[in-house]
Order: C-alpha cells, then sequence, then structure tokens
C-alpha cells in the first residue's frame, strides 16, 4: 500500500522523521492500515458525518440522485462510491473527476461536464462549504470508506511526552469504531484501490461493523454485519503502548481495542470465506488495466 500513498502523505512523514515537526494532522481515511516503522496514530479525533454526500450542478437544485434525468453524468474518483451508485441508480453515468475539493467544485459549476458530484459530507463541512450538500447518502445507497470523516494524528511512536499531550485527543466510540474498520480492511489487504465500504455503529456497549467489497460495475458483492461487546472488563494499563492497526490509545481499554480489532478481522475472514479475495482481484486487475 506504500505506493498509493500520496505525496503529500509521505512529505509529512518526512518531516516528522526529521523531527521538524512532532505532529501532523491527517484524514484517516488517507492513512494505510500499516504505518511505517517508528510512526503511530497517536489519536483520533471524534468523527465527523461519515457519510458521502452529493454536490449538484446549480440547474438541477432541488433534485437527488433518484430523481435526475437519465443518463445525468456524476463525478466521483472513487471506486467504492461508483460500485456502490451503479447498482443502487442505474440510470445514471458515472465519470472520474479528480483534484482537491475547490477543484471538483469549480469542474462542476463552470462546465456542463456533470450534473453532481459525490464528495465526503465531512470535507464539505468542515470547509465550511456545507450549504453545498443536496443529499447525504445513507448506508443504504452508500456506505463509507474506512476511518471516514475522522482526523488522526501521527507522531513518531517513541515519543512518551508527545503520545500523552495528544492522547487526551482521542474519541473512545471513534477510536474502537476505526480500529475495527481498519483491521477489516488491513485483513482483506485492501488498499485505496479496491471498492471495499464499511459502517459502524456504537450502541449499549456493543460495537456493530458492516462491511461489503464489490466488482467495479456493484452487480457483484458480499456484504455481513456483526458485533461484538466493548464494555471494558479490565483496568487500563497505562503502559499498554500496542499499536492496533497503526493506533495507540492507552487511555482506552486494552480488551475492547482487542475485540474491536477481532471484530473487524473476523467479518474479513467470513467475507473471505464467501469468494471476497476473488471479487477485489478482478477488481484491482481490472482498474489497473484502465
Amino acid at each position: 500500500q506504500i505506493g498509493e500513498k500520496s505525496l503529500f502523505t509521505k512529505e509529512l512523514e518526512n518531516a516528522l522523521e526529521k523531527n521538524e515537526v512532532d505532529l501532523v494532522v491527517h484524514s484517516l481515511k488517507d492513512l494505510p492500515t500499516t504505518l511505517p516503522p517508528g510512526f503511530t496514530i497517536g489519536a483520533v479525533l471524534k468523527r465527523e458525518n461519515p457519510h458521502d454526500a452529493v454536490v449538484l450542478h446549480p440547474k438541477h437544485a432541488g433534485k437527488t440522485l433518484d430523481t435526475l434525468p437519465e443518463n445525468s453524468v456524476i463525478g466521483t474518483s472513487s471506486l467504492r462510491r461508483a460500485a456502490q451508485l451503479k447498482k443502487r441508480f442505474p440510470h445514471l453515468d458515472f465519470k472520474d473527476i479528480r483534484g482537491n475539493l475547490n477543484t471538483r467544485l469549480k469542474k462542476l459549476d463552470d462546465k456542463n461536464d456533470f450534473s453532481a458530484i459525490i464528495l465526503a459530507a465531512a470535507g464539505l463541512r468542515r470547509m465550511g462549504w456545507e450549504d453545498r450538500i443536496s443529499q447525504i447518502l445513507g448506508p443504504e445507497d452508500c456506505m463509507y470508506a474506512v476511518g471516514q470523516g475522522a482526523l488522526a494524528v501521527e507522531v513518531r511512536a517513541r515519543d512518551a511526552d508527545i503520545l500523552e499531550m495528544v492522547s487526551v485527543l482521542h474519541d473512545p466510540d471513534t477510536v474502537l469504531r476505526c480500529i475495527a474498520e481498519r483491521a477489516f480492511l488491513k485483513r482483506l489487504e485492501g488498499g485505496c484501490s479496491v471498492p471495499v465500504a464499511v459502517h459502524t455503529q456504537v450502541k449499549d456497549c456493543q460495537l456493530y461493523l458492516t462491511g461489503a467489497v464489490y466488482s467495479l460495475d456493484g452487480s457483484e458483492s458480499l456484504k455481513e454485519t456483526m458485533q461484538t461487546s466493548i464494555a471494558a472488563e479490565s483496568e487500563v494499563t497505562p503502559h499498554s503502548q500496542v499499536q492496533r492497526v497503526g493506533v495507540t490509545a492507552a487511555k482506552i481499554p486494552g480488551d475492547a481495542q482487542d475485540r474491536a480489532e477481532k471484530l473487524g478481522a473476523d467479518l474479513a475472514d467470513l467475507l473471505l470465506g464467501k469468494g471476497a479475495k476473488e471479487i477485489l482481484t478482478v477488481a484491482r486487475q481490472l482498474n489497473d488495466a484502465r
């Protein structure tokens, strides 16, 4: 997965490695499930809305994906979004759109190439562009990416004082949800370039994880849900500087973290037993050939 990492992530890690900075803030979604040696995620902040959002071209104001005209072109660079939405909205045409948030919005507004684009709701909200959101896609339309909507603080793993300092930023529910999601992706060996989607929920000390894999056109999919208890049974041992899928969270009960990690791996194993590997391998090959 290192090859897929954005240049930007790499540059930030270089600065961290050279002690030019002491912490780096990322979208957790952009961080690989295995971090380079010497780095760890010292904080996962309270999750913003993790769902995807529809941003319409001004001429389609008031419409939804359901009510857009036949063959309307929808922009998304995400295989995960495209796979789910092609299946769910067969009357629409999905095309690649590249660039950062500003670039994509500009491409949508200034040209007539796209009727709508799909973006993470969290990014739009953080940039103060919430008013552009026409529709939030619920899990029945489009499940989100692993770690979507959560910010992560990456630090040097050996810096105990900095780890201690940023650990107050950890949001326990978000940490457990994201550990489960990342463990699921890791066991599937999914990188950024495969259609893998998740949905998590914490309710009454239970962590629920739904995970799915898709073929590129969404025609084939596997989806299952599992749950585990995250009630803490043991005391927090402050010196448990254990990394779980890249995350160090010493102040959150270790047994709860272990169960979250196991939940992700178990759900992946369930899907692998049903043929997830084959679906993802074909998706990866087709995507590489494009």
